[in-house]
């Protein structure tokens, strides 16, 4: 695929600097530009390498003004946000690589399931009965679908993902590989032999509109009701998502975040990477968690941002830590002490 200087000032509403005619076929950092290549420049550490850069266009800022003379081979294309125009533009280039509709050889789809219009379906997908799958949507290869489950348009599902019965997923969601939706909640009783026994896991997930899951990571079904993630959740890769979590409107977890069972967590949460959040818990509208936390109470207080673990508020654990690091020297003052009263 190919596009123009001209082309991309339209798409942009940016204003061409050079050669509206030359063409670029892909895509490169600006550090790392090669011929035929567009790149982008957001952040002015970066200017440097605008001087010497090899990509033929570059996106930059209306208000940028070079301080040295540009490679003569490079055009630019001034916008309002540089960062914000190559972000769309890259969302342009992947609706535009997307596969054709088709339902490929191979793919199973269950008589009773429902296809809407414009549907890929991969080689080896597994579409179950009762199954509707929406208008728009994308299955890829190895894909399983299960009895019942609703996808809605636009989502696209991709390789080796699973989505187990009963489980609904909204429009313009995005599932990564390996994602497994809808398996079963880690419900066990220990019986009177002391053994454990598996308590059947009979709810669902709802992943509500513009929902991202990604790769390899786990959304457990309900013991009875649904796990919700609400809309515009985004679950980064290797995370876990326990049985009857609810997560918030806009709200992000960072990979090898885990969250165990029934917690409820509010809107525009951040939770970083490797975050343990305990169950049956109550966290507050837009939290910030710091990676590597754990969180074992409910946080009541909404816009509060934990460090920690046990987490606790970000600058106490600042000053915590820095008598923390002091410690050893501490212990030495103490021990000279003792040995002193002796």
């Amino acid at each position: 695929m190919e596009f123009s200087a001209e082309q991309i000032a339209g798409i942009l509403e940016g204003e061409v600097q050079g050669n509206e005619q030359v063409k670029v076929s892909g895509l490169s950092k600006i550090e790392e530009g090669q011929p035929n290549t567009l790149t982008f420049l957001a952040n002015t550490k970066y200017e440097s390498h605008i001087y010497s850069t090899n990509a033929s266009i570059a996106i930059v800022a209306k208000t940028f003004e070079p301080s040295k003379p540009l490679p003569a081979t490079l055009t630019l294309v001034k916008v309002d946000d540089p960062y914000s125009c190559f972000a769309k533009l890259l969302e342009v280039y992947d609706q535009m690589r997307q596969k054709t509709p088709k339902i490929e050889k191979n793919a199973f789809i269950s008589d009773s399931a429902k296809i809407g219009d414009e549907v890929y379906i991969g080689a080896n997908a597994y579409i179950g009965e009762n199954a509707v799958i929406g208008d728009h949507v994308k299955i890829y290869p190895n894909t399983f679908i299960g009895d019942n489950v609703s996808v809605g348009d636009h989502t696209t599902i991709h390789p080796n993902a699973s989505v187990y019965h009963d489980c609904v997923i909204g429009k313009s969601c995005l599932i990564h590989a390996g994602a497994v939706i809808g398996s079963d909640g880690f419900g066990f009783a220990p019986n009177e032999k002391g053994e454990f026994q598996k308590v059947p896991q009979i709810g669902n997930v709802i992943l509500e509109d513009h929902v991202d899951i990604g790769a390899n990571a786990t959304i457990d079904r309900a013991t009875l009701g649904s796990t919700i993630l609400r809309r515009g959740v985004k679950i980064d890769n290797l995370v876990q998502v326990a049985h009857n979590v609810e997560i918030g409107i806009n709200s992000a977890m960072a990979a090898q975040a885990g969250v165990a069972g029934s917690t409820k967590i509010g809107q525009n949460v951040l939770v970083g990477g490797q975050v343990g959040i305990s169950g049956h818990i109550k966290i507050a509208d837009r939290t910030q968690i710091v990676a590597q936390s754990g969180i074992p109470g409910s946080v009541k207080k909404s816009d509060t941002t934990l460090m920690g673990s046990p987490g606790i508020p970000i600058d106490d654990f600042k000053r915590s830590y820095v008598g923390f690091r002091r410690l050893p020297s501490i212990l030495k003052r103490l021990q000279e002490i003792e040995e002193k009263l002796k």
